[in-house]
């Protein structure tokens, strides 16, 4: 379907959304795949769902498809950058989730730099006094919104 000028940068996917377009955001784990959308102004990003990791072709249906019924313009991919600035393993498995997922569907990718992501929303968690068995539920979905909110501050900031 598409190719690898589907992963779009930040900039070049300004350009290309429509009024009412919503975004999708996305914290890849090795068992679960955080989910988070923007409201239709792109102005905030909610936590969604925590998908648990079967294999690629259905985890990626399943996304498809919610996105397809959500107004979806693009996927916001969070990459997994060492805190140094370089790539490892994690990026590279994203990097290849990426363009799979841009040959399954015309809906483009962008990935973000997802440094802290994790770590902030677990402070965060943290003082909010929540058990280890509920921050293990949720954080991954609060990963992705906490991705997408970089992202949508970003594109506020182009305007």
């Amino acid at each position: 379907m598409s190719t690898e000028s589907t992963i779009l940068t930040p900039e070049e996917l300004a350009a290309r959304l429509q009024p009412g377009q919503r975004l999708m955001g996305l914290d890849l784990g090795e068992k679960t795949i955080g989910i988070a959308l923007s409201d239709g102004l792109r102005m905030t990003a909610t936590p969604v769902e925590t998908l648990r990791r079967k294999k690629f072709t259905p985890d990626a249906r399943h996304i498809i498809d919610m996105a397809e019924r959500e107004n979806v313009a693009a996927f916001v991919i969070g990459l997994p950058v060492n805190m140094d600035g370089s790539m490892g393993p994690r990026v590279q498995s994203t990097k290849a989730f990426a363009r799979n997922l841009a040959r399954m569907t015309d809906i483009p990718v962008v990935l973000w730099d997802e440094r802290l992501s994790t770590a902030a929303v677990e402070r965060t968690l943290l003082e909010a006094d929540m058990s280890r068995a509920k921050r293990a539920q949720v954080v991954d979905k609060l990963a992705a919104a906490w991705i997408l909110q970089g992202l949508l501050d970003r594109l506020s900031a182009m305007d």
